[in-house]
């Protein structure tokens, strides 16, 4: 049953460590290039692991920026898993000793992949997301370290590297209008934050953004709920 359990979680994860394998490799070429080997690389994607954050956090090191500075931009560039929590609240309530971890691990990819709740047969569902989770991971820490090597051994240009993130998240955003029939999640996440990014300025609008878009969906959901 184990050996059933990680095969159906490996499976799911196959698409992510596509992306986290190639997007890992720029962040450690990247962290190279500003003068951090790869024992930094690993650790930062063992601890911190939050690829657009950790992107981000090389220039942070590099400039010398302040703690305070540090802790501002680490809430302002993830305060949208805040929201990513509220949605899997129920899935992992019950999650017991796996909590944690799971907390813990939930980047955009793995919620991509585990937000739908659903779990293989006779599959215990919170080992399962446990499983979806530390595979997706350990493919960041290994393109971590294999891009940190990588760029102590061959010569790379590290302009537009961090564009990588934004791929991936126009992937996965592509990937889900693709396989769900319900697409007023996506156009309200659209249309709110263009809203938001001509209000507010491409420096200020990623939290007014989360904030709209949560607003207008618990408006609809009420809606929706009230018909029934």
């Amino acid at each position: 049953m184990n050996r059933r359990i990680l095969r159906e979680a490996f499976l799911k994860s196959l698409p992510v460590m596509a992306g986290y394998i190639v997007l890992g490799t720029g962040f450690g070429i990247l962290l190279r290039g500003a003068g951090y080997g790869v024992l930094w690389a690993a650790a930062m994607s063992l601890l911190i692991y939050a690829g657009s954050l950790q992107y981000v956090g090389v220039g942070l090191i590099a400039q010398g920026a302040s703690v305070l500075t540090a802790l501002l931009t680490a809430f302002m560039v993830n305060a949208r898993h805040l929201f990513y929590s509220i949605s899997m609240f129920n899935h992992y309530k019950n999650a017991g000793k796996y909590k944690p971890y799971l907390i813990f691990a939930l980047t955009d990819e793995t919620f991509s992949l585990l937000s739908d709740g659903h779990a293989p047969d006779r599959c215990d569902p919170n080992l399962y997301r446990f499983l979806v989770s530390l595979f997706n991971h350990c493919y960041w820490v290994l393109g971590s370290v294999l891009g940190s090597l990588l760029g102590a051994v061959l010569p790379f240009s590290t302009a537009g590297i961090e564009f990588s993130m934004t791929a991936l998240f126009i992937a996965s955003f592509t990937e889900q209008w693709l396989t769900t029939r319900d697409h007023i999640p996506a156009v309200t996440g659209l249309v709110c934050t263009l809203i938001c990014l001509i209000v507010f300025g491409p420096g200020r609008f990623l939290i007014p953004a989360m904030l709209l878009i949560t607003l207008v969906l618990t408006l609809l959901r009420s809606r929706e709920e009230g018909r029934t």
